[in-house]
């Protein structure tokens, strides 16, 4: 297999087939982001795609779901997402899905009956790293789009019937700001249709600009219980279903939950992890991270 630089796949891809269609990050300007720092962007040639296939092809013939790594591999254009998720289909006849991470960015030069055309070729369940749905949040983090571009790119994925997940990071507002970005992201996200949520809590590691903008006072982190009050506040005003997914490694307290209906029962369960840690032995766990890379 032909895996090159950083492979990473999100957790709940963990039983997918993992097949490298591009490597590195076309944006990396992310400010709490260093995973594809020192690595351009590229596209897996065709002959290695296909030699891929072929391997998984010997050993999974009857894989059903594919997870396509890279940064964000929908960056590539219509035509060429069109090539290869016909040639999965022409190596693995039992794949049904091929799904990616994408970017807001991503979806923008592509027309709703592309989307339709590329859903019916099986390319579904597209991983979204908007980490917030908050304007001032957002630009804080250097995501490089609004709360307008995720509500316009995000209808035209449901109006083409297209899978999409979120994902929420606590913290990322900086102390004072995790009420505001709660607050607006979970108006902007109950207004679209995402499968899950799976959120993150902010971890600045050295070689990122959010971790050098605190060094110089001109980013203050949030608390840990101010963060767990941030994705209570968030889970209240979620309106519309969807799975909640706050178990990587990056939050302190692990909770999942159907919304609307395991609602108070997450948020109940993350009340009794404030009322009974105190504060210093969760900065502990914060600084012990490493890595947000799991299994």
């Amino acid at each position: 297999m032909h895996f090159t630089g950083r492979t990473w796949r999100p957790p709940y891809e963990a039983h997918s087939v993992i097949l490298q269609a591009t490597s590195g990050c076309t944006y990396r300007r992310c400010r709490f982001c260093s995973l594809y720092k020192n690595e351009p962007f590229r596209l897996s040639p065709m002959e290695e795609f296909e030699e891929d296939l072929a391997e998984i092809k010997e050993y999974q013939p009857y894989a059903r779901r594919i997870f396509w790594t890279g940064a964000n591999p929908f960056a590539m254009s219509y035509e060429n997402l069109k090539l290869r998720a016909l040639t999965v289909r022409d190596y693995l006849i039992k794949c049904q899905t091929m799904a990616m991470f994408a970017s807001i960015r991503d979806i923008k030069n592509k027309e709703v009956w592309q989307l339709k055309k590329l859903r019916a070729m099986g390319i579904n369940g597209l991983s979204i790293g908007v980490e917030s749905g908050d304007d001032e949040t957002l630009s804080l983090a250097g995501k490089g789009y609004t709360a307008g571009d995720i509500f316009q790119q995000c209808r035209k994925l449901d109006e083409a019937g297209m899978e999409y997940y979120f994902v929420y990071m606590t913290g990322l507002a900086g102390k004072g700001g995790g009420y505001r970005n709660a607050v607006n992201s979970a108006r902007l996200f109950s207004q679209l249709n995402p499968y899950f949520i799976s959120v993150d809590s902010l971890t600045l590691f050295p070689d990122t600009e959010l971790y050098q903008m605190a060094q110089q006072g001109l980013f203050v982190p949030a608390g840990e219980k101010e963060r767990i009050r941030e994705l209570q506040l968030f889970i209240r005003n979620l309106h519309i279903r969807t799975h909640l997914l706050a178990n990587t490694v990056s939050n302190f307290a692990p909770v999942t939950g159907y919304l609307p209906y395991d609602r108070e029962k997450v948020v109940n369960e993350l009340q009794f992890v404030m009322n009974h840690t105190k504060e210093e032995q969760m900065q502990e766990y914060r600084k012990g991270l490493r890595s947000l890379e799991r299994g």
